[in-house]
């Protein structure tokens, strides 16, 4: 990546929506602007996990002028991530659709797992190099993440479904705040994390960071009321909790420090950041620079870089865990790569999914590993419940159906061939991986395959047929698999 080169990531958050923008200089992000809008999209999550249509519209809203901010921004400089309330939702594709097409950009709905990872690659990037075990804590508006880690690597990562937002609606309704309602949270929050007593012991860490929200906010409350600056403490949440609980409603609260876009969740991100701090027996917690977006962006930097992105290890990390016959693997994926350069425009969106088109090759064979029989539906479940570190949720999913459709009827696969690329990606899969049925290298440079309005066509050299039989057969067998979909598919097999 070149000096100079501009970087954004857009965090679609529960609570807020927030654009980094940075300069890229000899591996450091330079901040050039930051926006934040509280948009507040998980409150408009109903017990049905349906995003209301208000909610979506502050979201298009916001999104519409981030895209303002952005023009002129290439597909490589931007990374959008949405996170807890965006994986609940029920009717996110309705949302995404209108937000990719305001925004201009693709948006990443990501696991927790690997907002954990974005978060604590945030957080440790923006840390002075040191050798010491963190515990890094996000208390997002959905959801909480747990990141233990030393350096620039996370060691232990977990996502736990409670949060500001989620906590302050469910406990302190309308905006009532009373002792008893305090220890209903309190006592709820640590149901929830008990568990990350194993995963987080605290002889394993020896400081503890807040990411963003509501550690952030705490501090800034705390420091502006004489507290110790940059520093939230046992003691400091104990007055904080007193001085909510006299005022009874945070429309009440006279606060220094106190932003009124916070106001509405701060009592349940207090809660659970009390039950954190007894749960773990935390005297003390710094807030930390570094956040989900500031991950996202180096990221970018991660995957512009050969060898660096932490998808292609990942890739490498399943290969071996699964243990996929890579000779194999790497043949199929040759072959289907080299087809679907016939048949795709050269351009940027071509060749990202040229390389997802890979990446699913290589695990074409995941689900042998679990068994022989229907391996492609084991396959396909892996991908969509496995934590991949760097794949956005949606790019596993595509991956998954992928690795479904590589052979057997077309049927199952119906909504998602309505996508033209899609269908490209899955024909090329699925020839590849015939040809190679031999698990021998095949003559695929013998086999020309075009793509033209809506219909594919492939010939080959004269005589192939005549030294490859059996891949004739299942080429024909192939054309008659598409003759029940909307794609036309014909072979000129000589």
């Amino acid at each position: 990546m070149q000096n100079g080169t501009l970087l954004a990531a857009i965090d679609l958050g529960s609570n807020s929506f927030r654009l980094e923008i940075g300069r890229y200089h000899s591996g450091h992000i330079e901040r050039i602007e930051y926006l934040k809008e509280t948009v507040r999209q998980g409150s408009g999550l109903d017990d049905d996990k349906v995003l209301s249509q208000a909610a979506m519209q502050r979201g298009w809203e916001c999104l519409a002028r981030f895209a303002e901010r952005l023009h002129g921004f290439r597909k490589q400089q931007v990374r959008a991530v949405a996170t807890q309330t965006l994986r609940e939702a029920r009717n996110r594709e309705e949302f995404l659709r209108h937000a990719q097409a305001i925004l201009g950009f693709a948006i990443e709905v990501v696991s927790g797992h690997e907002e954990a990872r974005l978060i604590y690659q945030g957080v440790s990037r923006l840390l002075p190099h040191s050798d010491e075990k963190r515990l890094v804590v996000d208390i997002g508006g959905r959801s909480t993440e747990m990141i233990l880690g030393q350096g620039y690597t996370a060691q232990a990562m977990e996502s736990y479904r409670l949060g500001s937002v989620a906590w302050s609606g469910r406990y302190f309704e309308r905006g009532l705040v009373t002792a008893a309602a305090f220890k209903t949270a309190e006592v709820a929050a640590k149901a929830v994390l008990d568990e990350a007593l194993d995963t987080f012991p605290p002889t394993e860490w020896n400081i503890a960071y807040g990411s963003s929200g509501t550690v952030s906010a705490v501090a800034e409350m705390l420091g502006a009321n004489g507290w110790a600056t940059g520093l939230v403490t046992r003691s400091g949440l104990d007055w904080l909790t007193d001085r909510m609980i006299r005022a009874g409603h945070v429309d009440a609260l006279k606060l220094d420090g106190l932003k009124d876009d916070r106001r509405p969740v701060i009592a349940g991100g207090v809660a659970v950041l009390r039950a954190i701090f007894d749960l773990f027996d935390i005297q003390q917690m710094l807030p930390a620079q570094g956040a989900l977006r500031h991950g996202a962006l180096y990221d970018l930097i991660d995957r512009d870089t050969d060898g660096g992105d932490v998808r292609e290890r990942t890739v490498n990390w399943l290969t071996q865990r699964f243990s996929i016959d890579t000779a194999q693997a790497d043949r199929v994926g040759e072959v289907a790569m080299a087809l679907f350069a016939q048949v795709a425009a050269q351009d940027d969106q071509n060749q990202r999914y040229s390389q997802k088109l890979a990446w699913a090759a290589r695990l074409h064979e995941i689900g042998t590993h679990i068994s022989h029989d229907r391996a492609h539906h084991h396959g396909a479940y892996v991908l969509d419940h496995v934590d991949a570190p760097g794949f956005s949720i949606p790019e596993l999913h595509r991956m998954s159906l992928l690795v479904l459709g590589q052979r057997g009827k077309l049927r199952k696969l119906e909504e998602a061939l309505q996508d033209e690329l899609f269908a490209k990606q899955l024909l090329c899969l699925r020839l590849a991986v015939m040809l190679c049925h031999a698990r021998q290298m095949p003559e695929h440079s013998a086999v020309r395959l075009s793509y033209k309005a809506g219909a594919f066509r492939l010939t080959t050299q004269p005589g192939w047929a005549r030294r490859y039989p059996q891949s004739a057969w299942l080429l024909s067998e192939e054309v008659l698999a598409w003759q029940k979909t909307a794609w036309k598919f014909t072979a000129d097999i000589r």
